[in-house]
């Protein structure tokens, strides 16, 4: 929800500055937002490698400019068709690029989208041609009369609204997030204004927006495991800086994972990940799981003791041993060759040997279960680093490991406990 709404805020609150007369910018300051929120995005579009966020803040930006170029404002028969050109394809062109699969800011990328969208404008220039300003004056005024968007324009956006939630509940993707926002920041523009320093800002609004949707995802690149979504490496140890004891640090390993990936593919071993992943994600107790690289996780758990979250972690182990991975089918390795020229030989030996092979390739399974080992220290005294946890539920798991693997171990049996109280961990 926080992902979501974000972008969302800042709409909002353009939205009540706006209508509720607190701020009123004008024309040219609406235009120096639009314009540096516009360049801003450009830039870091093209900083990041995000042709899709280009794109569409080329698609904002020349819906902005059509709307403002047009004689007579929102009159007259140019401006109607121009509005209902803009609130169609404003989202068709947003829903569009959102599609593809971003391929960085290359001109191999950018060359069609541009032909594309050089086209559409040709087309809406000539079809958009003003009339005589004798004429305008007698048309009905769309801003001032108050009359409903055309209904095409309602479908379209309504539709790309619907597209954007639907992508965003798939791909959890900031881009996602940002278009929606967007798209609506566009249909507020249309519908309170069409002209004028209000659907400037708003424009403005939308080019800031998609901004920082890129700023967002280059901060999920670097802070988040692109395979599995949980926190990476880098999270982990900004995290740590911020803990204060008491505090539990679990680490986690999947068992046996180098065989898993040995034998039945590296596709089949991402699929172990994300699985095992899933599972960390919602554990109890308040925990927050991260991925620290390969097949290493780790949770943390503020203001939690050994005792307070050994059950939980248990349960967890169990709930990871108990899932089955359904295998999407069989690896290369595990499927046939083609024709064996040995297989083709007439003799009964040729055609046995056919057969046992056929045979094992039938009994291949097609689930398997995974197990984990997890270890876990506790943080008692301010004198103890993170970096002194961590090392002690590696030792954890590395114990647990040695003791036949699918279990949880404490930093410390019950025996040593009185010295470990002494030594801050626990």
């Amino acid at each position: 929800m926080k992902a979501l709404l974000m972008p969302g805020v800042f709409l909002l609150l353009v939205a009540v500055l706006l209508h509720s007369g607190w701020f009123v910018p004008g024309t040219a300051l609406a235009l120096y937002a639009f314009w540096g929120a516009t360049i801003a995005g450009v830039l870091l579009s093209w900083r990041f490698h995000s042709s899709r966020v280009f794109l569409c803040l080329v698609v904002l930006c020349l819906a902005q400019q059509l709307m403002s170029h047009l004689p007579g404002g929102m009159a007259g028969k140019a401006s109607a068709t121009a509005l209902l050109c803009v609130g169609v394809l404003v989202p068709l062109n947003l829903v569009i690029f959102s599609f593809p699969q971003e391929k960085g800011f290359t001109s191999a990328s950018i060359a069609p989208a541009a032909l594309f969208l050089f086209i559409q404008s040709v087309i809406v220039a000539v079809i958009c041609r003003p009339e005589p300003l004798a004429l305008v004056h007698k048309l009905p005024h769309h801003a001032q009369s108050g009359a409903p968007l055309p209904l095409a324009v309602q479908l379209c956006f309504s539709g790309g609204v619907i597209i954007f939630l639907i992508r965003f509940v798939l791909f959890r993707k900031p881009i996602e997030s940002g278009l929606l926002w967007s798209l609506i920041a566009c249909f507020l523009a249309i519908h309170f204004a069409g002209t004028g320093w209000i659907a400037t800002s708003y424009f403005a609004a939308a080019s800031i927006i998609l901004a920082s949707a890129v700023v967002e995802t280059s901060y999920l690149l670097a802070y988040h495991d692109e395979l599995t979504a949980l926190p990476s490496r880098r999270a982990f140890n900004d995290a740590l800086l911020r803990l204060t004891p008491p505090y539990s640090i679990a680490m986690v390993d999947i068992d046996h994972f180098k065989r898993c990936n040995d034998t039945y593919g590296h596709d089949t071993g991402d699929q172990v990940l994300c699985m095992v992943a899933s599972k960390l994600a919602r554990v109890r107790g308040g925990g927050q799981a991260f991925r620290c690289g390969g097949e290493e996780f780790a949770i943390l758990f503020p203001g939690k003791t050994t005792q307070d979250v050994i059950e939980h972690l248990e349960e967890l182990r169990c709930e990871i041993e108990a899932g089955r991975l359904r295998l999407r089918g069989p690896d290369r390795r595990q499927q046939p060759r083609g024709p064996d020229r040995r297989n083709q030989r007439k003799g009964a030996r040729g055609r046995a040997g056919y057969a046992i092979r056929q045979l094992a390739q039938n009994q291949s399974p097609s689930e398997i279960s995974v197990t984990v080992s997890i270890g876990v220290a506790t943080s008692l005294m301010e004198e103890v680093s993170p970096e002194e946890i961590v090392r002690a539920a590696d030792k954890a798991l590395y114990r647990a490991k040695a003791g036949g693997r699918n279990r949880v171990e404490a930093a410390v049996s019950s025996r040593r406990r009185m010295r470990a109280t002494s030594a801050g961990i626990a």
